[in-house]
C-alpha cells in the first residue's frame, strides 16, 4: 500500500512488484462505507470522482477509452488522412496542458470526431478562447506529483480533473503513519496524522488518496479525529479510497493544522508485504510504524527509498522488530520520493501467519 503526504497516497500490498500502479480503466462502481467523524457516525454514499468529462480534455479522454484507441494509433490514422499530429501533442491535449488553436490542429479536431465516432462539432465546440501560448505550464502541484508518480497514475485516475490542483493551498510538515497487520498477515488498518501548513490564506481542506493492491482489501470504516470528513469515495475498479477532510476553519497564510484519520480494512486473502508513502515535497519529519499481530511476525524487515514510483529501491537497510511487535522508521528532512517498509515471512516453523510445524508460507 502507498501513501502521499500532500494528498495522501497510501499503498499496502501483498506479493507482487512493490509500488506497482494499477492499469484499470476509470472506476464506475462505488462501494458504500461507514464514515465516522469524532464520536458521531454517519453513512456516506461514496460517489465517483470528478472526471472533467464536460471539457475538451475530458471528452477526448473518454472517447479514446471508449474506442480503445492508443495515441499511437490515433496519430497514425490522422497521418493517413494527411494530418501530422504527434503522440506528444495528443497527450498534451487530453491532459489539458495545451489546446488545438492553429488551423492544422483545428482540422485535426474535426477528423478526430470522425475517428472517435463523435457527433460533428462535439469536440470543437468545447474549445475555449485562444490562449496566449499554445502550451501551458502545469501547476507546481501537478508537476511535482508527476515527477514522483509518472503519467496516468492511480492517483491521477482517482482524482480526475481535481488532480491538477489538489492540495495546492497546503503542504505537509510532519506525517506519522501507523499500519496494522492482522493475524493472517493481511492489512487490518491504517491511521495517519498529518501536520499541514497553509501556503496561502483561506485554505480549509485537504484531499488524501489510499490505494490497495488486493481487491479484497476494502475500507469498511473511516474515523476522522482531527478535522471533518466531507467525502469518502471508494473506487473499486481502481482499488483506491479518496478522502476529503475539512479543517473546520480557514487558515491564515503559514498557519498550521492537524488532520488525523483511521481506516479499517476488510479481511483479504493475500498477506501484505510492504507499505509505501510517496511525497512530492520535503517533509520536516516522517515517522512510519508497522505493528504485527503476534501470530504473524515477520522473519525480516527493511526500509528503502525510491526516487519515483516504479524505480528500483535503494538504500535498503534492515530494521529490528521491537518487543511490541512493531518496526519503525524515523526520517528527518525527508526528501521527495517514495519511502517504504517491506517485510518477509520465514519458511521455518516459527512465526508467520498460519505457521505450522512444517513451516507453511502465507498465501
Amino acid at each position: 500500500m502507498s501513501s502521499d503526504t500532500d494528498t495522501d497516497e497510501a499503498h499496502a500490498t501483498g506479493p507482487g512488484p512493490t509500488g506497482s500502479q494499477a492499469t484499470h480503466p476509470r472506476a464506475t462502481e462505488a462501494h458504500t462505507t461507514a464514515a465516522r467523524t469524532g464520536e458521531a457516525i454517519t453513512t456516506s454514499a461514496l460517489h465517483a470522482a470528478a472526471t472533467g468529462a464536460d471539457t475538451f480534455p475530458g471528452v477526448l479522454r473518454e472517447a479514446l477509452n471508449r474506442r480503445g484507441l492508443s495515441l499511437e494509433r490515433v496519430s497514425e490514422r490522422l497521418r493517413v488522412r494527411g494530418i501530422t499530429i504527434s503522440q506528444a501533442t495528443l497527450s498534451s491535449w487530453q491532459r489539458g496542458r495545451s489546446q488545438p488553436e492553429r488551423a492544422r490542429s483545428l482540422q485535426a479536431v474535426d477528423v478526430l470526431e470522425e475517428i472517435l465516432e463523435l457527433p460533428a462539432g462535439s469536440l470543437r465546440s468545447l474549445l475555449g478562447p485562444r490562449r496566449p501560448r499554445g502550451r501551458t505550464t502545469p501547476p507546481d502541484t501537478e508537476g511535482a506529483a508527476l515527477q514522483i508518480l509518472g503519467e496516468d497514475s492511480v492517483v491521477e485516475k482517482a482524482l480526475g480533473a481535481r488532480f491538477r490542483h489538489f492540495n495546492q493551498e497546503t503542504s505537509s510538515l510532519m506525517v506519522h503513519d501507523i499500519v496494522r497487520v492482522g493475524e493472517t498477515g493481511t492489512l487490518s488498518g491504517i491511521s495517519t496524522t498529518n501536520v499541514l501548513r497553509a501556503k496561502r490564506a483561506g485554505a480549509d481542506r485537504a484531499i488524501f488518496v489510499l490505494s490497495f493492491d488486493d481487491e479484497a482489501a476494502e475500507p469498511v470504516d473511516i474515523k476522522v479525529t482531527c478535522g471533518r470528513l466531507a467525502e469518502a469515495t471508494y473506487l473499486k475498479g481502481l482499488k483506491s479510497l479518496v478522502l476529503e477532510v475539512h479543517f473546520g476553519r480557514e487558515l491564515a497564510k503559514l498557519d498550521t493544522t492537524v488532520v488525523s484519520y483511521a481506516v479499517e480494512v476488510s479481511p483479504s486473502e493475500t498477506p501484505a508485504t510492504h507499505y509505501e508513502r510517496w511525497s512530492r515535497t520535503n517533509l520536516h519529519e516522517y515517522l512510519q510504524q508497522v505493528f504485527f499481530h503476534p501470530g504473524a511476525l515477520p522473519a525480516d524487515c527493511h526500509r528503502y527509498v525510491r526516487d519515483k514510483v516504479g524505480d528500483p529501491p535503494r538504500g535498503r537497510r534492515r530494521i529490528p522488530l521491537s518487543e511490541a511487535h512493531d518496526v519503525h522508521v524515523l526520517t528527518s528532512r525527508c526528501k521527495p520520493g517514495v519511502h517504504g517498509v517491506a517485510w518477509e515471512y520465514g519458511t521455518g516453523g516459527t512465526g508467520g501467519p498460519g505457521a505450522t510445524g512444517t513451516g507453511d508460507r502465507p498465501g
